[in-house]
């Protein structure tokens, strides 16, 4: 019951990404072909926000749902490691036509097939995990 508040909040968030029509395979053709700004507009916006929220935590020294302090350590340079990585992902959303953060809204909206995606990105996460100290830093 604690999460059930996370539950319909993940429901409305659902809602909204097909409202806007973010899990449109028509919208992302429209991005990868630069033939439309609703994509890029999102994405921009998501990016803005994510900032802005960051900044919030770290000024106003926000917890974390369970109390403990929010901690952002820093990333590992590398302009190799995030070319390769960054290419694969978006070879992966240009090949399956939807980017991996709604695969579950698109499972939701019935769209059955994405299970395969979701599997797909399963395996690559347990492949990554047993590979990850022989990757280039």
């Amino acid at each position: 019951m604690k999460f059930l508040k996370f539950l319909l909040l993940g429901i409305l968030f659902g809602i909204i990404m097909t409202k806007a029509e973010i899990i449109s395979w028509f919208r992302i053709y429209e991005m990868f072909r630069f033939e439309s700004f609703h994509m890029y507009g999102i994405i921009g916006s998501a990016i803005a926000l994510g900032v802005l929220y960051v900044q919030i935590i770290k000024r106003f020294n926000i917890k974390s749902i369970d109390g403990f302090d929010i901690d952002f350590p820093p990333k590992a340079s590398g302009f190799i490691r995030y070319f390769l990585g960054g290419t694969i992902f978006g070879l992966g959303w240009a090949v399956t036509g939807a980017c991996p953060g709604p695969m579950f809204v698109l499972l939701g909206n019935g769209f059955l097939t994405v299970f395969i995606m979701i599997l797909g990105s399963v395996l690559g996460t347990f492949i990554y995990g047993l590979f990850r100290d022989k990757l280039p830093h």
